[in-house]
């Protein structure tokens, strides 16, 4: 397949590139040549013919999407829509990348495919639009991943909250972490893996949860990552209501991969991929 993915640099997309490379015709987008709100920009697609278009872009600083919804929603949801005409225009599949943030966090357990969304602050709030006008293009993927982290780090957030706990770790600072908020932490390498086989498989078209498997808070995340890396830092739990932050946060996001189990796929528990991560990026020792 010919495979164009846009936001090619960022945490999923660098997985992604790697991961279709070999097998496919992988064809990458930066922000710089391929603006997703610019729908003159995304015109450039036509040239190309992809079978398959992956849109990675997003804007998902949570407390500055509260400042600047314009940019937000310009990025998020006018971007899907885009990339959703263009993409049926051509006959391209559409794949949109979409998050947790979608729900309330209410429910007190893990969020399936199924689930009535009810996004809370303005990044889900623009990400929900964004699924709904992929929608428009029948043949699309809709995949939901969460809290991620990746060897290329986040475009625009300089890394990820392991990077940040590390770098805290080995200057000797005192680290809280909040110990009240749940969610799904997710390998974007998995998350690409399981993206190329969703469409090599050709499972149905919709919304799939696409996140490593089991659940922890903040806090938890914090302490394995400690752990798996030898450090013993001053780590102290304290709670959401603590943090000084503009955007809401759902309470519990977990996700659960219902639908792909149903094709017989499953992704690793979360626990297996932070370590290979960190065995990765060189923080810890391979215990193989």
């Amino acid at each position: 397949m010919k495979i164009a993915v846009i936001g090619s640099t960022g945490q999923l997309g660098t997985d992604l590139m790697k991961v279709l490379h070999d097998e496919h015709d992988a064809i990458g987008f930066t922000h710089e040549n391929l603006e997703v709100s610019d729908c003159n920009s995304c015109l450039k697609l036509r040239e190309h013919h992809p079978d398959v278009i992956i849109n990675t872009a997003a804007f998902h600083k949570t407390d500055q999407c509260e400042d600047d919804p314009v940019r937000t929603f310009s990025v998020n949801a006018i971007g899907a829509r885009n990339i959703a005409l263009i993409s049926k225009e051509i006959g391209a599949i559409t794949v949109f990348i979409s998050t947790d943030y979608v729900f309330d966090g209410n429910k007190k357990e893990p969020y399936t495919e199924d689930d009535s969304t009810n996004p809370i602050n303005s990044y889900g709030i623009s990400k929900l639009a964004g699924e709904l006008y992929t929608k428009q293009n029948p043949k699309h993927y809709i995949a939901r991943v969460a809290s991620l982290f990746g060897k290329a780090g986040a475009s625009g957030k300089g890394g990820n909250f392991i990077e940040t706990m590390m770098s805290k770790a080995k200057n000797r600072e005192a680290i809280s972490v909040v110990d009240d908020m749940w969610m799904s932490p997710t390998y974007t390498k998995d998350a690409a893996d399981m993206l190329k086989r969703i469409m090599e498989m050709k499972l149905p078209f919709g919304t799939y949860h696409a996140a490593n498997q089991g659940y922890c808070t903040w806090f938890q995340f914090a302490q394995e990552i400690f752990r798996i890396a030898s450090l013993n830092p001053t780590l102290n739990p304290i709670k959401t209501r603590q943090l000084q932050v503009k955007a809401a946060r759902p309470i519990f996001s977990a996700l659960k991969n219902v639908k792909l189990s149903e094709y017989g796929l499953q992704m690793r528990e979360w626990r297996t991929a932070l370590r290979e991560y960190l065995v990765e990026k060189g923080h810890a020792i391979s215990s193989v």
